[in-house]
């Protein structure tokens, strides 16, 4: 692989940090993460190029795939897991996954990131194909895990895009629609984890929000289609009725109760 300079290893503007006040270093911290969302800012043209690419797909029943490894791979299982719950699609319709596989979401698997086979096995398991899309994720771009696996998903003539904090990475050249959303050292010299991972949830729930917005999954400004799995959802949708249909709270839940659907009952508004 080529080399380039990873700006999310490069040194941290701060030092001795073990010197600082807790007020030092909450503050410290704070001012490096006003700087995320003026990184994702300058990258919405690639975050538009990549949706417009898998809307498409999507709306002729693709599927959306993330890959991932350690923190970067936890963030893409934590988008799609949360897709079914407040859009209500199936599970099999946005899929996260991590290299290590479950066990890594709370342990570190031992190598899982340096393969460079595993992560087109693990997508083979599903049947990816070209009806689908496939984001790889990597603060570094270096992962051999994630980049081998978009280069192969693209030999297959299926949509890749990438989130990487460092421009020109093996990760960003291998994807079709690469977003390098450059967001500077880290606070703690090269923990990634921190302004790198906000970045990407932020790019990562700007996405799939987007695109299940443009899939019909919203009406108005409301989780429509939300699944009512507790009583806190159950409740949001009672209001979202009342609002909607100016009825009162008792009305709603009655109406809730029989349709079990935010979506039915404003249909039958």
């Amino acid at each position: 692989m080529k080399t380039f300079n990873k700006i999310t290893e490069s040194n941290s503007h701060y030092n001795n940090l073990e010197n600082m006040s807790i007020e030092e270093c909450s503050s410290a911290i704070n001012r490096e993460d006003t700087k995320v969302a003026e990184a994702v800012n300058a990258v919405l043209p690639s975050v538009n190029l990549l949706i417009n690419a898998i809307l498409p797909k999507m709306q002729k029943g693709g599927r959306l795939f993330y890959i991932g490894a350690g923190t970067s791979g936890r963030l893409g299982v934590l988008d799609a897991s949360e897709c079914p719950p407040t859009f209500g699609v199936s599970p099999g319709k946005v899929i996260g996954l991590i290299a290590g596989g479950d066990t890594a979401l709370r342990h570190a698997v031992e190598n899982a990131e340096d393969s460079t086979t595993q992560a087109w096995k693990d997508l083979q398991e599903y049947s990816i194909n070209e009806n689908d899309s496939l984001i790889g994720i990597a603060a570094s771009g270096t992962t051999p895990y994630v980049v081998a696996g978009i280069q192969e998903a693209r030999k297959k003539n299926i949509i890749t895009g990438a989130i990487t904090c460092n421009p020109q990475s093996p990760l960003a050249l291998a994807a079709e629609f690469p977003i390098e959303v450059v967001v500077g050292p880290e606070f703690l010299t090269g923990s990634s984890r921190m302004k790198a991972g906000t970045a990407q949830k932020m790019l990562l729930n700007m996405i799939s929000t987007t695109l299940m917005i443009q899939l019909g999954k919203v009406k108005g400004n409301k989780m429509v289609d939300m699944q009512l799995n507790n009583e806190k959802l159950f409740q949001r949708g009672v209001k979202m009725i009342q609002q909607e249909m100016q009825i009162s709270e008792e009305e709603a839940k009655k109406l809730l109760n029989h349709h079990k659907s935010v979506r039915k009952v404003l249909g039958n508004e």
